[in-house]
């Protein structure tokens, strides 16, 4: 008997205590909204509250101006939890900015005062409270002020939305009734691909050294470390079993000497480079040059690519290029015709007819 008591009794106890998972009241969403920052994941987890036929009657009424008594917890000066029902959060993966305002990595809090000129929002440590009850200004990691915009429709449910969206910026607003409250964040986009470099060269894909040349190139393009991007740039070349000397890696080596104001190296490893030059690789190099307004560099780049393999479409079309560039029309228009004759498709053919009446009309082509 004794032993049916007991397991009554604890059958009481979870009929009295145990709580089913059924959708939260009031029909207040759960809703999360994620999105990448440059190489940064941000993502916002929170409960939807609707306006349900109060409109302009939300902020000043139901979610009150300023910091207030809730009249429950410990907290007797709240800030508006910015959705219902438990926290909503933040997460940011790396180091951020807000408003121009650094932020570490990490799951916060997010807490907004509201005011129609100046709202405040809060980004607190503290990250798992039911609400706003127990809000104590002492968890704060980070306080901004930020403006919000009020727009004419209204939005029926809480809403957070990425917008404004550039590399490694965008602007988070929360939406909902008549307002908008936007707040910008920004990462530092090449400080994390660097280290992400260096985190994925030590796994599979770092035995490769297309993997090196990816990174050091990056360095490159961006003028951001360019001594770790040299150092990526002679491991694609030297390391064993997977380095290789090509134009590539001795292209990309000598490019970032040369921002680096080391010329006369850059200008070693840019003849070793040429010699391991398809006629592709060479070909597109002189277009590189003619990019670069270094029109005697591309012309000799094309001169030497026409030397190796005279009887081709592409080293034809280099050196007419190259002529027409340096305005010898007349030698332009005879590698043109050339390259006309060897021309491989219709698109090329066409482009090289184009081409030809311009020189014979005395102006430049580009081929």
């Amino acid at each position: 008997m004794k032993k049916i008591l007991v397991l009554f009794c604890a059958v009481l106890s979870l009929q009295t205590f145990a709580q089913l998972t059924v959708p939260p009241n009031g029909g207040n969403k759960k809703a999360m909204v994620a999105e990448q920052i440059g190489l940064t994941n941000v993502t916002i987890q929170y409960h939807r509250p609707g306006v349900k036929g109060r409109e302009d009657a939300i902020f000043g009424e139901l979610v009150p101006l300023g910091f207030n008594d809730p009249g429950f917890g410990t907290s007797k000066a709240a800030p508006w939890r910015a959705g219902a029902n438990e926290n909503t959060t933040i997460e940011f993966s790396t180091d951020v900015k807000i408003e121009g305002k650094p932020l570490a990595a990490g799951k916060y809090g997010f807490f907004v005062v509201p005011d129609p000129e100046n709202c405040i929002i809060i980004f607190s440590k503290t990250n798992q409270s039911w609400g706003s009850y127990f809000y104590n200004d002492k968890d704060d990691a980070l306080r901004v002020i930020v403006t919000p915009k009020e727009k004419e429709d209204v939005t029926e449910w809480l809403t957070y939305e990425f917008t404004n969206q550039t590399p490694n910026t965008a602007v988070v607003q929360l939406v909902w009734e008549k307002w908008q409250l936007p707040f910008k964040v920004e990462v530092d986009l090449d400080k994390t691909q660097m280290e992400t470099f260096l985190r994925e060269l030590r796994t599979p894909p770092g035995f490769e050294w297309r993997a090196y040349n990816q990174a050091a190139r990056y360095s490159l393009n961006h003028n951001y470390e360019l001594s770790t991007g040299l150092m990526w740039a002679e491991q694609s070349i030297t390391l064993p079993f997977i380095g290789e000397a090509n134009f590539t890696t001795l292209s990309t080596k000598a490019a970032i000497l040369e921002k680096m104001g080391k010329a006369d190296a850059a200008a070693v490893e840019m003849r070793a480079a040429i010699q391991k030059a398809t006629t592709a690789e060479l070909h597109a190099y002189g277009r590189q040059l003619l990019t670069q307004k270094k029109v005697k560099e591309a012309m000799e780049a094309f001169q030497l690519n026409y030397n190796n393999t005279p009887g081709t479409f592409t080293t034809n079309a280099g050196m007419a290029t190259g002529f027409s560039a340096m305005g010898n029309y007349k030698k332009a228009l005879e590698y043109a015709k050339k390259a006309l004759a060897l021309a491989p498709d219709n698109a090329s053919r066409e482009a090289l007819n184009k081409g030809i009446e311009l020189l014979k009309e005395g102006k430049e082509m580009n081929l």
